[in-house]
């Protein structure tokens, strides 16, 4: 993205940020009562975002002082209706200090501006149902839940069963 598109404090994320961002993927998880469940490294989260095929990108935002205190991770989706690609948002996150600083809306706005660049027709994440603060958030920006929709998935041994039969 031109980086004259960023909003102030937004920008891609880069190498030496991965430590910030597992750090806060971390905090995140906590929040959402599944700490157990985050086990990326930084040696994960760096190939996921600068090995050699990428499948992810992510943002970050900074202080007024530098410091990475918020980070958008996304990746690329298509879709079959639209014909052309769309970005879902795997997390957004902002450290509970800098809340309510707009950070989380420059993150989202960096989003919009990219997939408006590139052409993309959507922008999309999911939310916990439980996470109000979020919901309000998301919905003070006007986007619209998709409760039609709901979401499913195969981890660990399901996987392997599948691939199996």
């Amino acid at each position: 993205m031109t980086t004259s598109l960023m909003p102030p404090g937004v920008r891609e994320a880069r190498p030496e940020d991965v430590a910030d961002i597992v750090a806060m993927v971390r905090e995140l998880a906590d929040y959402e009562k599944a700490v157990d469940q985050a086990r990326m490294t930084s040696v994960q989260l760096y190939e996921a975002l600068f090995g050699a095929d990428p499948p992810a990108h992510a943002l970050v935002a900074q202080s007024g002082e530098g410091r990475v205190v918020g980070f958008a991770l996304w990746y690329r989706t298509v879709s079959t209706w639209d014909g052309v690609p769309g970005i879902h948002l795997e997390d957004l996150y902002v450290r509970p200090t800098r809340r309510g600083s707009g950070i989380g809306r420059g993150l989202l706005v960096a989003l919009a501006r990219i997939a408006t660049e590139r052409g993309y027709s959507r922008v999309e994440w999911d939310v916990l149902r439980w996470n109000s603060p979020a919901i309000r958030f998301y919905e003070s920006l006007e986007a619209v839940p998709q409760e039609e929709w709901l979401a499913y998935r195969l981890t660990g041994k399901t996987i392997g069963r599948l691939a199996e039969s």
